[in-house]
């Protein structure tokens, strides 16, 4: 353990959207943000090849690009962007400490967290080929659905989610096969009901990925078998895309702040970036479960900015500060 502690107004855990907004509106607020990248730096954009609903960017750009573009606006107002990440937290007392890599202690006024949620795959091996080229394989179909217009994708999952951006991708797509591993949905009936009254939607019962199919730069195809018979059979397929859930990156602090039963950071008030500890707050994918966009997660940076800024203020005013109050 280091014997030096440094002390922080601001610290910003994770970067992406949703820390390098809080970053900006925080740094031009003279509250001197450190920022933590996190073992992802740029979150999980850095695994989008295009984005093209961000505003502001007419011809599109691609994930990467963008992080570098955000963390050097970041670093324009003078946020102390740092490789590292946060392995411990005590937001037990008045001051909210944290260690990174299991070494250096920080002592922080405020705690910004943008961790986000990391996008669960299957884990075969040629899912993971094409998912890091960037060459067909997505766990969003609102991102990246539209580079599959008049195509053929497959689609697994079998919650609401899956079916969401299943009947989403059947707008966009000539053709949309849909694979079940169970012979029925975990979705609500409401919701596997339009995925089943869709033309161009086809189901597959009991059917499981073996392998994702491509020409070694983009994919081709999916060859799935029937877990009841083992039969396998290849469908034709451009784009492969993953819809069985999300896991926020929010263990660390599973001991201190309220969580739903999945792990998302619950916000004490609906509306802000306040978490139930006091001048602890929240940004982007690690409490958000329902939007997931890049443009929500910036939104979000910024309120947290904003939430931490309004809380020093009131503490230094001498005011009794809550998680109901610094409005």
């Amino acid at each position: 353990m280091s014997d030096t502690i440094e002390k922080v107004k601001c610290l910003i855990i994770g970067s992406g959207p949703a820390g390098y907004t809080a970053a900006i509106y925080a740094a031009r607020a003279n509250m001197n943000p450190v920022l933590y990248q996190g073992s992802q730096p740029g979150g999980q954009l850095t695994t989008t090849n295009e984005v093209e609903n961000f505003p502001g960017y007419p011809e599109g750009i691609t994930g990467p690009e963008m992080m570098i573009q955000l963390q050097k606006q970041a670093e324009r107002f003078n946020t102390d962007v740092r490789d590292g990440w946060i392995t411990k937290v005590d937001f037990s007392g008045d001051v909210h400490k944290v260690w990174v890599n299991d070494t250096k202690e920080i002592h922080c006024d405020t705690v910004i967290i943008s961790t986000g949620a990391s996008a669960k795959y299957l884990g075969l091996e040629s899912e993971q080929k094409y998912l890091k080229l960037g060459g067909g394989v997505s766990a969003c179909a609102v991102c990246d659905g539209f580079f599959y217009r008049n195509q053929e994708v497959v689609i697994v999952g079998a919650g609401d989610s899956a079916c969401e951006e299943a009947h989403y991708l059947s707008k966009l797509c000539k053709k949309v096969t849909m694979l079940v591993r169970r012979d029925e949905f975990r979705a609500s009936k409401i919701m596997a009901a339009r995925v089943q009254n869709t033309e161009n939607i086809e189901i597959l019962y009991n059917t499981e990925t073996d392998e994702v199919l491509g020409d070694g730069q983009v994919v081709t195809g999916v060859r799935v078998f029937n877990n009841q018979t083992n039969e396998k059979h290849e469908i034709p397929a451009t784009g492969f895309f993953v819809a069985i859930g999300h896991k926020p990156n929010t263990d660390v602090f599973k001991d201190y702040l309220d969580l739903d039963a999945t792990g998302y950071i619950i916000n004490a008030v609906p509306g802000t970036s306040k978490t139930n500890v006091e001048g602890v707050f929240v940004s982007g994918d690690a409490a958000d479960h329902v939007y997931r966009q890049a443009i929500t997660a910036a939104g979000t940076g910024c309120m947290a900015a904003l939430d931490a800024e309004r809380y020093l203020a009131a503490k230094d005013a001498g005011f009794e500060v809550s998680t109901s109050t610094y409005n």
